[in-house]
């Protein structure tokens, strides 16, 4: 196998074409043509990710979000994005990012959240607009209805564990049973949650006064998860997937490995 096979598995699965306008998610480093045999999987890579993936003999790491936000006209290793850059050529270790193609894709980061949670899948919160099967977030929906309390409750459970916690905004003794969620910084979507009928909207990087002034507007309750603690749920299914889709069009074995490393920035609480 090499680096290029493996990217066209991932972008049969995560098509580039269902990134956001403003996001340039796929192959940032690495020649194609470099063998593979173990890949890393991280939310974030940072020096202490890419130094792991190089410790565990990864020849990919893909990780969702991207090494470059911004447009750049250096990788020097003066830099500390470029001498991860450095780093991962020296190495001869590929990254591919899968970011917003990877939030709206069917077995993307909304329906691991779903998943894990043992929802009845009911489609996407924002649906793409080429492919309404697809698109941001999800929504899921309770047999029998639950209290909220006990659902942020199994959230902290489900999720890796971080200081920053979850957070509820709403009565924890009212009961829910429609839920709405966009894993990662999902504010400007709170009207769209409140428009599906949800009864609690789940995201990350939520803001006080949008908050507020929605509960106040719709009465819809919100549950605030750590970014990239929700985000690491969808490599649960795509370590499953990648290398049933390896198998399945190249009959060959893949070895995915997804970090123990929290990169949630936030460490101490007080």
């Amino acid at each position: 196998m090499n680096v290029g096979q493996i990217v066209d598995v991932l972008e049969e699965l995560y098509p580039l074409d269902l990134a956001e306008d403003w996001d340039e998610p796929g192959l940032i480093v690495g020649n194609p043509q470099w063998g593979v045999h173990t890949i890393y999987c991280a939310v974030d890579p940072t020096e202490e990710t890419v130094n792991d993936a190089i410790a565990h003999g990864a020849q990919l790491m893909i990780t969702h979000h991207p090494l470059y936000f911004k447009a750049t006209h250096t990788v020097a290793g003066s830099t500390f994005r470029g001498a991860l850059v450095t780093k991962l050529i020296e190495n001869h270790c590929a990254l591919w990012v899968g970011h917003t193609n990877v939030d709206s894709a069917e077995r993307g980061q909304g329906f691991a959240f779903i998943d894990v949670m043992g929802l009845k899948d009911q489609g996407p919160l924002v649906p793409h607009r080429d492919n309404p099967a697809r698109g941001l977030g999800r929504i899921g929906k309770f047999d029998t209805p639950i209290l909220l309390g006990d659902f942020a409750l199994d959230i902290a459970h489900n999720l890796p564990h971080t200081e920053s916690g979850v957070q509820v905004s709403g009565d924890p003794f009212q009961e829910i049973s429609r839920v709405a969620v966009l894993p990662g910084s999902g504010d400007s979507e709170i009207m769209a949650a409140a428009r599906s009928g949800a009864d609690v909207y789940v995201t990350s990087d939520l803001r006080h006064h949008p908050v507020l002034d929605a509960r106040q507007e719709t009465g819809l309750a919100f549950i605030n998860t750590p970014h990239a603690a929700i985000e690491k749920l969808v490599f649960n299914l795509m370590v499953q997937d990648v290398p049933a889709a390896v198998r399945a069009r190249y009959n060959e074995e893949i070895e995915m490995l997804i970090t123990s490393i929290n990169t949630d920035p936030w460490n101490v609480r007080f």
